[in-house]
């Protein structure tokens, strides 16, 4: 059996030794002291993001949270890099369907001015025009690449046809005609759905906890709640009726992409730890699981191939990837099939559970290495309501999970007769 003790670690991240605390204005902080490190790192996230663009605008919230180190009501773009790189710190902001998240990090010394930037930034960011021509020409460039990506494009039409019309269908960075539609007026209106309401803050690094709560209280509590934009409403997700089969064909492609799947567990679902334990049997242990042995071991089709559950909060996406010669779409496809049906038919080996626990126990600990992992953690623990005393649960979690409850879950979810299938790359001799 795996020992536990490194989970229990004193040291170790739990309720004793996070701190978590709430500001009036409703965002709230968990904080790790780690004296062992001279820096802090930062991470945080709002209710905003790409879900909230007018169709004809899609990339509107990825456009905005581009813009915000480019200016603010305190600081030039010059002015914020400036200060940024003098002292060896970093800051960065994105959108994702349903979030604006950002990530800095500096030295203890430095970390009042981060603050002060990301708040800056959040709260009042004044988007400049040069900058917004500027930096929609780097947009489209990058859609002309993101076109001719046999990865990418395999994942936008994955989305698409497994979420429809729901956001998650939809690439948060838009698409050639959209992003020409966007002007200053769209960014300041989409600015206006940013609020301190829901926000989650995560810190780690070398200051004591009630320093940590000051430095962020003195900084954040000046930002007022604004009357909330209605949250855009969301159509239902449901999983395939029928297998979908799609290519897209990208001339000049010496490999194609193949991604499979299909709606998988939340990540707040009960189903969550079977399906992370089977998948990690199926397409992830060793060189990529059974999913590897079978396609790129036996048969050398694949450069690659392997399996990963995407948990979002409200459902997921069960995916199987593969990068293989354009000859061997098909083939490559029948295979995973066949093991997604071996897999469904009996239990996962004693050997295979017990090698895969052992594994994801004793991977946990690397992950909290650092300020970043710890403050990513952080951010996880409190947006999927996981417990602070995640980790010192996490072994016996994961040790309960037995192969019957595996198999029963993972035919809750995988259908092989009703997956979304799809490649992208050059076309083989025969049509699809």
């Amino acid at each position: 059996m795996q020992n536990t003790n490194t989970l229990n670690h004193p040291n170790f991240p739990g309720a004793h030794n996070i701190g978590r605390f709430q500001l009036p204005n409703g965002i709230t902080v968990l904080a790790y002291s780690n004296m062992y490190s001279k820096s802090l790192t930062i991470t945080g996230m709002l209710s905003s993001g790409g879900a909230w663009d007018p169709p004809d605008k899609t990339g509107t919230a990825h456009f905005t949270a581009s813009m915000l180190l480019r200016g603010n009501a305190n600081n030039n773009f010059q002015e914020i890099h400036e200060k940024l790189e003098s002292v060896g710190a970093s800051l960065t902001f994105s959108a994702g369907t349903k979030n604006t998240w950002f990530n800095g990090r500096s030295l203890v010394k430095d970390f009042p001015m981060l603050l002060a930037l990301i708040f800056d930034s959040l709260t009042a960011p004044t988007f400049p025009e040069a900058y917004i021509n500027r930096l929609r020409n780097q947009f489209l460039t990058g859609l002309i690449i993101r076109d001719q990506d046999t990865q990418e494009k395999a994942s936008l039409e994955y989305d698409r046809a497994l979420f429809g019309h729901h956001p998650y269908g939809i690439p948060v960075d838009g698409y050639p005609e959209t992003i020409k539609n966007i002007q200053l007026e769209d960014l300041i209106r989409h600015h206006k759905t940013y609020s301190p309401q829901d926000a989650l803050i995560a810190i780690a690094g070398a200051l004591p906890l009630e320093q940590i709560e000051e430095l962020v209280t003195s900084q954040f509590e000046a930002w007022d709640t604004v009357s909330p934009t209605s949250e855009p409403v969301f159509p239902e997700i449901h999983a395939p009726t029928q297998s979908i089969r799609i290519h897209v064909p990208i001339e000049g492609k010496s490999q194609s992409e193949i991604q499979l799947g299909t709606l998988g567990p939340a990540r707040t679902s009960p189903d969550y730890y079977p399906a992370y334990l089977g998948n990690h049997v199926l397409g992830q242990f060793g060189l990529y699981g059974r999913i590897g042995k079978s396609v790129r071991n036996k048969e050398g089709l694949a450069y690659y191939a392997y399996s990963s559950l995407n948990a979002l909060p409200e459902t997921g996406s069960w995916e199987f990837n593969a990068g293989v010669n354009p000859q061997n779409v098909e083939k490559t496809i029948v295979l995973i099939v066949d093991e997604i049906k071996n897999y469904l038919e009996r239990p996962v080996t004693k050997e295979e559970l017990s090698d895969s626990q052992t594994h994801l126990i004793g991977r946990l600990p690397m992950s909290l290495e650092s300020n970043a992992g710890i403050a990513s953690a952080l951010l996880s623990i409190e947006r999927f309501d996981l417990g602070l005393d995640y980790f010192q649960s996490y072994a016996d979690r994961i040790l309960k999970i037995t192969p019957e409850e595996i198999l029963s879950v993972s035919n809750a979810y995988l259908d092989p007769e009703k997956l979304v299938i799809i490649s992208a790359g050059a076309n083989a001799d025969h049509d699809h």
